[in-house]
């Protein structure tokens, strides 16, 4: 089934959503979490023709698919860890993802300055073999520069001690807009997908899931859903469900997922004004740092630090920032202080854990996916990175067709598949550095600008008709929904969200004619990322 990009956007009312929920039926899939993976796998799914619902117990993106450093890439540094097949893989679908999603996804170019003579050499020559690995999929060439050079490009590096630099391409992306873009290109192929609405219990038949439980988060009504295959995508989350289907069958469950902590701050753009993003591949204690323009601010990190609390809202550590904050000011002119952080976000990685690992090292661990089926036949995916979600979905569905839960059906349809809002032409008219604003819905801009409210603007770059759009086409629920992920707001500026945020509970009241709609918990939340509760 082919679906044109100029479509008009589907309603995403609740109750029509419930209704079909409760409507007997067995899927051929379901899919439990609305994270990169999971949208990813109902699409593929839906697009390959089966009947495919999908849940996700809060919003969709909310843990790790909205925390992301914005960065759509091959992965520099598993290519310095050998890691080749990751690599090429990973470049392979950074191409698909830019064109699949060109008002989403772009082509970002990368300076690494040099202070050390042979570090220019030494590093170009890795990312000539990364150019060589993307072949026709590249974005552009490695390019050797010179001190005057690399302080054109960065205005504001650090010019003491500057030998050099190096210039390479890789992409970035709205990682929650995609993930919407995902769930509503799923929608228009049939799929159905409901947020809030968590997994309380799986359906066991002669040793067998046949099925599950979930509870509607407002209501609390629950739903028996039955499907001949079910996926768990939860993330960070995957073993507490692998130890439901285990406890259902009397059989123990291993932990396979290692947590780690990822940190970012957000600062203004006077920090790092060009439109080339700064990576140090080697800090001082052996971390990347980056520091990329996006949405017309700068995003600094990022950490690496095991967690094993699972937290939604996970806040950093006080010594995460110093380390962000402190790194950043030796290769910027300005050091960036707590003052000019205008939000902060954390985010679990589902890390897979090795056979034997205590989940200590989390730095050390691949970013590889891995794809179990359990002996009741539930199929369980971890690990991985946002670019490769793609591939991961085709394997997920390998593992289903390996198991016997679903017929063989041909794959690589989601290769060429455009999403929802990509122009008919391929173009974005706009670039990630700018701020967000009606280009970053791409065809469906006309659609939001003919809303009642498109020329009253709540803050730049968040117009009333966005909010009434969030509600009625892409599953807003709360404000936290529109200001986290359908705008971008709290992770931009955290203080202006907070002002902003009693106009758009407004505006969500009228649309989904409800009283409450988390105000007061979202200005709880905008405090956190101000940095008023660092732990």
């Amino acid at each position: 089934m082919t679906v044109e990009s100029n479509t008009l956007p589907l309603k995403t009312g609740r109750a029509q959503l419930l209704a079909r929920l409760a409507e007997p039926k067995t899927y051929d899939l379901a899919v439990i979490g609305g994270g990169a993976t999971g949208l990813g796998v109902a699409l593929d799914a839906a697009a390959r023709g089966f009947s495919v619902v999908l849940l996700e117990s809060h919003d969709f993106a909310k843990g790790t698919s909205s925390r992301a450093t914005k960065l759509v890439h091959g992965g520099v540094r598993y290519l310095a860890q050998g890691n080749i097949a990751l690599v090429r893989e990973a470049l392979h679908e950074r191409a698909t993802l830019l064109h699949n999603a060109p008002h989403i996804a772009q082509p970002l170019a990368f300076v690494m300055p040099s202070y050390k003579l042979l570090d220019t050499p030494f590093y170009g020559i890795g990312l000539k073999i990364y150019d060589a690995l993307a072949g026709k999929a590249g974005l552009g060439n490695t390019q050797f520069l010179s001190a005057r050079q690399t302080r054109a490009l960065l205005p504001t590096v650090q010019s003491q001690g500057l030998k050099g630099g190096v210039k390479y391409w890789d992409g970035q992306f709205d990682d929650a807009r995609l993930a919407l873009a995902l769930a509503r290109t799923a929608a228009r192929h049939g799929a159905l997908l409901l947020n809030y609405c968590p997994v309380t219990k799986l359906i066991h038949e002669k040793g067998r899931v046949a099925g599950l439980v979930c509870e509607d988060g407002d209501s609390g009504c629950s739903y028996q859903v039955r499907a001949r295959c079910v996926v768990n995508a939860t993330g960070p989350w995957v073993d507490a469900l692998r130890e439901m289907d285990g406890a259902e069958s009397g059989r123990a469950t291993r932990p396979i997922v290692a947590p780690s902590q990822g940190v970012h701050v957000v600062v203004d753009r006077d920090f790092m004004p060009g439109d080339h993003a700064l990576l140090v591949p080697k800090t001082a204690d052996g971390r990347v740092l980056f520091a990329v323009p996006w949405l017309g601010k700068v995003i600094l990190g990022t950490t690496d630090t095991p967690r094993h609390d699972l937290a939604r809202e996970p806040e950093p550590f006080q010594a995460e920032l110093d380390f962000i904050l402190s790194e950043a000011g030796n290769y910027l002119s300005r050091r960036p202080t707590m003052a000019d952080v205008r939000s902060m976000w954390v985010g679990l990685r589902p890390l897979a854990r090795p056979q034997g690992d205590d989940g200590e090292n989390t730095k050390g661990i691949s970013r590889e996916h891995t794809v179990l089926t359990s002996a009741s036949g539930m199929v369980t995916v971890t690990g991985g990175k946002w670019t490769t979600y793609r591939a991961m979905a085709e394997d997920v569905l390998q593992a289903c067709f390996a198991a016997g839960a679903l017929p063989t059906r041909v794959g690589g349809v989601t290769v060429d598949l455009p999403l929802v809002g990509a122009p008919q032409d391929g173009v974005a008219q706009h670039n990630m550095h700018m701020p967000q604003g009606l280009h970053s819905y791409g065809s469906e801009a006309s659609v939001v600008n003919a809303l009642p409210g498109a020329d009253r603007w709540l803050t730049d770059g968040l117009s009333e008709a966005m909010v009434r759009f969030a509600a009625n086409h892409e599953y807003a629920r709360t404000v936290e929904d529109v200001l986290a992920r359908r705008s971008r707001l709290l992770f931009l500026d955290a203080r202006q969200a907070a002002a902003v945020a009693p106009q758009v509970a407004v505006i969500l009241q009228e649309v989904l004619q409800q009283d409450d709609v988390g105000l007061a918990a979202f200005l709880a939340l905008a405090q956190q990322y101000m940095g008023r509760q660092v732990g």
